[in-house]
C-alpha cells in the first residue's frame, strides 16, 4: 500500500497503543485514506511498518515474521518498481540504523519505520572503492559514511570479508592521511575491530608504531588522539603478544602529558591506557629485578604507578580539575586506586622467615626505636629474658621468637614494614602509643604488635588488596591520591584511631575482637563520607568516638526495631498499607521521569546509552538510544520504541536474565550481574538493562513490579518503609496529654503598634 506523507504521518499514531498520553486524533478524510490500518490488532506474527524510499511516497505493510526476509524485500521493490531484490536490505529509519536480518527481525516493533538500502555487501563494496579512489573530497565522504556503519555488526562482517580492515590498516601505515580523514578512519577501525570478527594478533607492527606515533606527538587533533589512545588500549587487553609491542612504543611517562590538558576525554583514554598496560603486565614481572629491557619497563611502570609525579598531576589536573569528575573518569580512577594497591599484594602474601637475619633485624629496629633511643653496641648481647620482656611490651604475641607473629598471610611482612614506617617517620608517635601501654599495669593496655598485624589485615580487606577491579565500580578515594606514600600514612592514622578507641573502651586483651570491629565500623563510615585528604579523615574519625558509634547503632537499631507491643503491632499493621502505596506512587513518578542506562560493550570509554521512561498514564514504556548522557528530561518524541505494559509477563534479575546467560563474561561479574534485570513481554521478547548503581536498580524492579500489580521486595523499599512508618508512628504517638488540639487554626494576631522593640545586629 503506498501512502503519501501526510497518510504516514497519522498512520504512526495509528499504530501506537491506543492508551498513550497526548494521542493525536485522525481527521475523517485520514481514517478513510487509510481504512484498512484502522482494523483489528493484527496476530502477534504481524507487524505494521512503513518503509521508505528516496525520492518516493512510503509504504504501509503487514511484515509476516514467518515469511522469508527475501520475500518481504522483493514485494517492496515491486512496489517501486525496483528490479534485483538482491541486491536490496531494510534498516531502521531513526536511531542507529542498523540493517534487519533474519536473527534481529524479530525486534521489528509496530510502528516501526524502515528504510530500503542497498544491501550491506553492496554498500561495503561501494565503500570499499571510494576509499580507494583518486578524489579526496569523495574518500571524506566515504570514511564518513563508514565510520557510521561500522557499528553495524552485518555490514561490519561484509567489509571485513572484503579485506575492508587491511586497506584501513594500509591507509594509517602510509602516512598521508590527516585531520578529518584519519580521524573517519580510525574511527572505523576501532568500530569494526570491536564485532570481534578480526583478531587484534593480526595487526602489524608498523601500524602500532604509527598510532604510537600519533599518541606522542606534542601537537595532534584531539580526535585522532582520543582514538589512537583508544586503539592502543583495546590492542593491550585483547592481546598478549600486541601487549609487549605497545610496551615497548608508550610509557607511562610519555601518557602523563595527556594528563595535564584540560580535556576530560583525553585525561579518561589516557588513564585507561595506563591502567591497561599495569593490568596485563604479567604477573611474575611487575616487582621483580628486571633481567631485559622489556622487564625494566615493566619495573619502571609499577614505579611510575607510586611515584609523585604521576600522583601530584592526576590530584591536581583531574581531581582537582574545574570540570566535575565523570562517571567513566571516576572508575578509570578506580582502577588505578585498586591497581596502585595491589602493588602491596607480594608482601602481603609474604611470610617472614624466622631465620633470615635481615628481616629479624626490623624487628630489632622496632625494639631499639621503641626503648633505646639510641645504637646499643652490645644490644646483641644482652640476655634473652630482657629481649623477651621488650617484645611482651611491644606487643607481640609471641614473645620470645616475634617473628612467628609475621608468618600468618594476609597481612604478611605487609604488617611489618607498616610497624616499621610508623616507626621511624612517625617516631613520636610510635614511641608514645608503645611506652604509654607497656607501662600500664591495669591491665587496659593497648598490645600495639597484635594490633598492628590485625589492623593491617582488616585494611587489606577493606581496601581489598590484591583483587582485581570490578566492571561499573566508580569507587575512588581522593585522599589516596594526595601523599606518595598513601597506604602507609593511611595505617599510621589508622593505629592511632585504634589506641584511642581501646582507652575509649577501656578495653582488655578479652575484648580485641570487640574493639576491632568498632575501629572497622570506624573506618568503613568515615571512607564512605570520601574525605578529600589525610587531615579530612582524621576529623572524620575524632567525630566518630566510641560514644558516638554506640549513639549511632542505637539510634539505628531504634529505627529498626520499634516496640513490640500488641498495641504498636496493630498501629503498624494499620499504617503500613498507605505508606506502602506511598511509597509505590513515588516509584511509578520515578519512571515516569525516567532513567539513562548504559549500553555494555568492549570498550568501556566509548559508552553507548539508552534511555527509558514510563507514560504518564503508566500504560506505555518508551525507550531507545541517546548518543551521550541526557540533560535533563527526555521527551517522548525522541524515544521511538514502546512496549505497552499490558504486554509485560515477568520481570526476572540477576542471573535469570537472558543477557547475564548470553555474556559469560557479564555473569561472572558481580557487580554487573547485581545490576542486571530484565522485562520478558509477548510474544517471547525481552527488554535487558542494567542499572548504573543499586538505588536505580531498586527504583526500577519497584516500579516495575507495581505496574504487575506485584509486591516491591528490594532493599530499598524495606529501607524506605521502616523509615517511613517509624516517622509516622512516633508522630502519633506523641505524648499530647492535657494539650488542647483546636479544631480551627488560631487568628493571626495584630501588628503591634511599633517596632521600637526589635534590635538590630548590623
Amino acid at each position: 500500500m503506498i501512502c503519501t506523507a501526510e497518510s504516514l504521518h497519522w498512520w504512526k499514531y495509528q499504530t501506537e497503543p491506543s492508551n498513550v498520553v497526548g494521542r493525536k486524533v485522525p481527521t475523517q478524510r485520514s481514517i478513510n485514506r487509510c481504512e484498512s490500518t484502522a482494523a483489528m490488532p493484527p496476530p502477534s506474527d504481524i507487524v505494521k511498518v512503513a518503509i521508505e524510499w528516496p525520492g518516493a511516497n512510503a509504504q504501509l505493510i503487514e511484515i509476516d515474521q514467518k515469511k522469508p526476509l527475501s520475500s518481504i524485500i522483493r514485494e517492496v521493490c515491486d512496489g517501486w518498481s525496483l528490479s534485483g531484490s538482491e541486491q536490496f536490505a531494510l534498516r531502521y529509519a531513526d536511531g542507529p540504523q542498523l540493517y534487519i536480518t533474519e536473527q534481529s527481525r524479530s525486534d521489528i516493533k509496530n510502528g516501526t519505520i524502515l528504510r530500503l538500502a542497498i544491501s550491506p555487501a553492496r554498500a561495503a563494496r561501494q565503500l570499499l572503492d571510494r576509499i580507494q579512489s583518486h578524489g579526496i573530497d569523495a574518500r571524506l565522504e566515504a570514511l564518513k559514511e563508514l565510520a557510521k556503519l561500522s557499528a553495524d555488526a552485518t555490514f561490519a562482517a561484509e567489509f571485513i570479508n572484503m579485506e575492508g580492515i587491511v586497506t584501513l590498516a594500509r591507509l594509517v601505515e602510509s602516512g598521508t592521511h590527516f585531520g578529518e580523514m584519519l580521524a573517519f578512519t580510525l574511527t572505523a577501525f576501532l568500530e569494526l575491530m570491536d564485532h570481534g570478527i578480526v583478531s587484534w594478533d593480526l595487526i602489524s607492527l608498523s601500524f602500532i608504531k604509527q598510532i604510537a606515533g600519533y599518541v606522542n606527538q606534542p601537537m595532534v587533533d584531539v580526535s585522532i588522539l582520543q582514538r589512537s589512545l583508544a586503539i592502543l588500549e583495546s590492542m593491550v587487553l585483547n592481546s598478549h603478544s600486541l601487549y609487549h609491542r605497545v610496551a615497548q612504543e608508550i610509557t607511562v611517562g610519555q601518557l602523563i602529558g595527556h594528563l595535564q590538558v584540560s580535556n576530560q576525554e583525553i585525561q579518561t583514554y589516557a588513564i585507561a591506557l595506563i591502567n591497561a598496560l599495569f593490568l596485563k603486565a604479567p604477573e611474575d614481572r611487575r616487582q621483580e629485578e628486571p633481567t631485559n629491557p622489556l622487564d625494566q619497563r615493566l619495573t619502571e611502570m609499577a614505579s611510575t604507578l607510586a611515584q609523585k609525579h604521576l600522583r601530584s598531576i592526576i590530584l591536581n589536573h583531574v581531581i582537582r580539575g574545574n570540570r566535575p569528575i565523570k562517571a567513566e573518569m571516576a572508575h578509570q580512577l578506580y582502577v588505578l586506586q585498586v591497581l596502585t594497591f595491589n602493588l602491596l599484594e607480594e608482601r602481603m602474601m609474604t611470610k617472614m622467615d624466622p631465620s633470615d637475619q635481615v628481616q629479624r633485624d626490623i624487628i630489632f629496629e622496632l625494639r631499639r626505636i621503641a626503648f633505646d633511643g639510641e645504637t646499643d653496641a652490645s644490644g646483641t648481647e644482652k640476655r634473652k629474658a630482657v629481649y623477651t620482656k621488650d617484645y611482651k611490651m611491644l606487643g607481640f604475641t609471641n614473645h620470645v621468637n616475634p617473628a612467628l607473629d609475621f608468618t600468618q598471610t594476609p597481612p604478611g611482612m605487609l604488617a611489618l614494614d607498616n610497624m616499621l614506617y610508623l616507626a621511624k617517620l612517625h617516631q613520636d608517635t610510635y614511641i608514645r602509643i608503645v611506652l604509654e601501654n607497656s607501662s600500664r599495669e591495669d591491665k587496659h593496655e593497648c598490645p600495639f604488635g597484635r594490633c598492628a598485624i590485625e589492623l593491617t589485615r582488616m585494611l587489606c580487606e577493606v581496601l581489598q588488596v590484591g583483587e582485581l577491579p570490578n566492571e561499573g565500580c566508580n569507587d575512588y578515594h581522593p585522599m589516596f591520591f594526595t601523599h606518595d606514600r598513601a597506604w602507609e600514612e593511611f595505617f599510621c592514622v589508622c593505629i592511632q584511631l585504634l589506641n584511642k578507641t581501646w582507652k575509649e573502651m577501656r578495653a582488655t586483651a578479652e575484648d580485641f575482637n570487640k574493639v576491632m570491629q568498632v575501629v572497622r565500623e570506624q573506618i568503613t563510615r568515615a571512607l564512605a563520607m570520601k574525605p578529600s585528604s589525610l587531615d579530612q579523615l582524621k576529623g572524620k574519625f575524632r567525630a566518630l568516638s566510641y560514644s558516638e558509634i554506640l549513639r549511632l547503632r542505637q539510634s539505628e537499631r531504634m529505627s529498626q526495631d520499634d516496640f513490640q507491643s500488641p498495641p504498636i503491632i496493630e498501629l503498624r499493621e494499620r499504617i503500613q498499607p498507605e505508606i506502602l502505596e506511598l511509597i509505590k506512587q513515588q516509584r511509578l513518578n520515578r519512571l515516569c521521569e525516567g532513567s539513562c542506562f548504559r549500553k555494555l560493550g568492549n570498550r568501556r570509554r566509548q559508552e553507548k546509552f539508552w534511555f527509558c521512561r514510563l507514560s504518564l498514564n503508566h500504560k506505555v514504556l518508551h525507550y531507545g538510544d541517546l548518543d551521550e548522557t541526557p540533560q535533563g528530561e527526555v521527551p517522548f518524541e525522541l524515544l521511538t520504541d514502546k512496549i505497552p505494559v499490558s504486554d509485560i509477563k515477568s520481570v526476572v534479575t540477576g542471573k535469570d536474565c537472558p543477557h547475564m546467560k548470553e555474556k559469560s563474561a557479564l555473569k561472572q561479574n558481580k557487580e554487573v550481574l547485581e545490576l542486571a534485570f530484565s522485562i520478558l513481554y509477548d510474544p517471547d521478547e525481552n527488554l535487558n538493562f542494567v542499572a548504573p548503581n543499586k538505588y536505580e536498580y531498586c527504583i526500577w524492579t519497584d516500579g516495575l513490579c507495581a505496574l504487575l500489580g506485584r509486591e516491591m521486595a528490594s532493599d530499598l523499599t524495606r529501607s524506605d518503609l521502616d523509615t517511613l512508618i517509624s516517622m509516622e508512628m512516633k508522630l502519633r504517638l506523641l505524648d499530647l496529654e492535657n494539650i488542647t488540639i483546636p479544631e480551627a487554626p488560631p487568628p493571626v494576631p495584630k501588628e503591634p503598634s511599633t517596632y521600637n522593640f526589635t534590635y538590630n545586629y548590623g
